[in-house]
């Protein structure tokens, strides 16, 4: 009989074997697209738009070649939900892990997949991702427990659509004019970034529907008329199956849903996604925040118009249960409480907090400041006052409080890992008490809802070494600094990353070096490789110069007094401006 270890050297040659390298070469740039009918410049890849879906198995190594053609722009990707397990440079927020890259730059991303699922990937640079710049990622998995009960795959997009560009869009929304901090409302909802769309299906199939949300704001509702869903994934991981008419996707949130078809072909069912508007400070008169696509049976039967709804109840995603039964992590080795709240700060604009600190992006990629600052690497300090930093430690169980003071909505999303989600209480019920019996086999995912006024509790095991972001996936409150940064066992990071080609190389000559492209794409835009939150590379428990948020508003200065005030001041100029183009005016001409 075979021993153990001739076995497992056997199946991991196997495994090597089966696995692929999968290459893929994007140019980024502007194309015209109008989805809705409206016409605007859209980012796309290799001259298209929608961007083309990366498609894996588990164990491929995937390689994405980069060229950033936007001329001016700049640009990143983000895995969102990869893990990147022993890559964590490969991640792609900027500010975090890496540097722009530059108009005209190259950048690589080179990472192996070993978690199936569904996932997508977008910009994570300036806000950039809603002006087209997001598409569906899928993880292919020959062990998949549901792989027997369906006949075909379906990857379903759903999103928000924007008519003006971003940077445009921001600078309005952070603006002093902008006090209460209403977001932008989009313009119309999309599904696979179209509207009105057909899915072809056959009688007595069943479909694994992959189900994503790649919004910049607006959760979407989802039925599919006269069938029923039975979800059995959600943000990669696999659940125990769960019936749902109806079920509810944040910003960044993925199901699978499998849907048998009816036995004949008489009928066509109409697919509906609807946009959350309790999330839309104003809902404009002229908004449809409904898309519709259909199951089409039959070319030759009519797309039925959508039923109405009386009112919306999804399917609870708290109660779902996790496939492998991870039992519930219990006694947290660090727990900590994150307070979210609005506010506005000097210049009159609105920002999002966390324990009072709106973040800011450092002077030197939090992942270099960890690689370049030897055994400082595990002080908070260094990393910075506005980036929000917790330094986790190995194989910790971490337990996220998070007390949403704010009247909406948010979902929040961490980077290296799925959380358990062990509380979530119903809107207004304040800050979390300890109150709450948990879960036995708590549901896990990457992105979860908070609601109004209430409060989660998130657990996790810090088995991942990186610089992991944890924030809000609304972008506007990206922009708005509702971030927080994990640096996760930063001296193993140091064994195990290297900048090579750097005067700040890891002394462990066996440690992964980081791309020259990486390296290149900070040097060219003349920001540092190395040095804390500052620049600063002699003293890393010196902050002087760092980048600040803008100064507190002055005593006694509300919202509805700078809206008062900017109002004042608005019609003070045009009194004055009427004043004086009346008093040039020839007599004769007011007789």
């Amino acid at each position: 009989m075979a021993s153990p270890s001739r076995l497992l050297t056997l199946f991991s040659l196997i495994t090597s074997a089966i696995a692929a390298i999968v290459n893929y070469d994007f140019n980024i740039s502007w194309v015209t697209a109008q989805p809705d009918g409206f016409s605007r410049p859209t980012i796309g890849v290799n001259g298209q738009w929608p961007i083309p879906q990366i498609t894996a198995n588990v164990g491929d190594r995937v390689i994405v070649n980069v060229v950033n053609g936007l001329g001016n722009q700049t640009t990143s990707l983000h895995f969102h939900g990869l893990y990147m397990n022993g890559t964590p440079h490969m991640d792609g927020p900027v500010g975090v892990t890496q540097c722009t890259i530059p108009p005209g730059g190259s950048f690589v991303y080179d990472f192996n997949i070993d978690q199936p699922g569904t996932y997508w990937y977008h910009s994570h640079d300036s806000g950039q991702y809603p002006d087209g710049l997001r598409g569906a990622l899928i993880v292919n998995d020959p062990d998949s427990p549901y792989k027997d009960q369906y006949d075909e795959e379906l990857v379903l997009t759903l999103s928000d659509w924007y008519h003006d560009q971003m940077p445009g869009l921001i600078a309005r929304f952070m603006s002093y004019a902008n006090p209460t901090g209403a977001e932008p409302v989009p313009n119309t909802a999309l599904m696979n970034e179209t509207q009105n769309l057909d899915i072809k299906v056959e009688p007595g199939k069943t479909y694994m529907f992959r189900i994503i949300n790649i919004a910049a704001f607006a959760a979407q509702y989802l039925w599919f008329e006269g069938h029923t869903m039975r979800i059995v994934e959600v943000d990669g991981i696999y659940t125990e199956a769960a019936e749902a008419d109806m079920i509810y996707l944040t910003a960044a949130q993925r199901y699978s849903v499998l849907i048998t078809m009816k036995d004949d072909a008489s009928s066509n069912f109409a697919i509906v996604g609807s946009m959350d508007q309790d999330l839309f400070d104003v809902v404009p008169s002229d908004l449809n925040p409904n898309v519709t696509g259909w199951l089409v049976y039959s070319d030759s039967e009519p797309r039925p118009t959508p039923a109405f709804v009386d009112e919306f109840e999804p399917f609870d995603d708290f109660t779902l249960v996790p496939y492998d039964k991870l039992p519930l992590f219990t006694d947290p080795d660090y727990s900590f409480n994150l307070d979210v709240k609005m506010d506005n700060l000097g210049d009159g604009a609105n920002y999002a907090w966390f324990n009072n600190i709106t973040y800011v992006r450092p002077k030197v990629n939090t992942l270099y400041t960890a690689l370049t600052s030897g055994s400082l690497a595990t002080d908070p300090t260094i990393y910075g006052e506005h980036t929000n930093p917790f330094v986790l430690e190995k194989d910790q169980i971490v337990e996220i409080v998070l007390n949403n003071m704010d009247p909406g909505k948010h979902p929040f999303h961490l980077h290296g890992h799925a959380f358990q989600t062990v509380v979530r209480s119903e809107e207004e019920a304040g800050n979390y008490v300890n109150n709450e019996t948990f879960p036995e086999y708590p549901m896990r995912r990457d992105v979860v809802m908070v609601n109004p006024n209430g409060n989660i509790v998130l657990r996790f095991k810090a088995d991942n070494p990186g610089i992991w972001l944890f924030h809000c996936h609304i972008e506007w409150h990206v922009a708005s600094g509702l971030i927080a940064t994990f640096i996760e066992r930063p001296l193993d990071l140091q064994n195990t990353l290297s900048l090579a080609s750097s005067p700040y190389a890891s002394p462990n000559s066996s440690a992964l070096a980081i791309p020259t492209s990486h390296i290149e794409a900070c040097t060219k835009q003349n920001i540092s490789i190395a040095g804390n939150a500052a620049g600063n590379k002699e003293d890393f428990l010196n902050l002087k110069g760092q980048n600040e948020p803008p100064a507190p508003l002055p005593e006694g200065f509300t919202a509805k007094g700078i809206v008062a005030m900017t109002f004042s001041i608005v019609a003070a100029l045009l009194g004055m401006g009427v004043i004086a183009w009346y008093g040039n005016l020839d007599r004769k001409e007011v007789k």
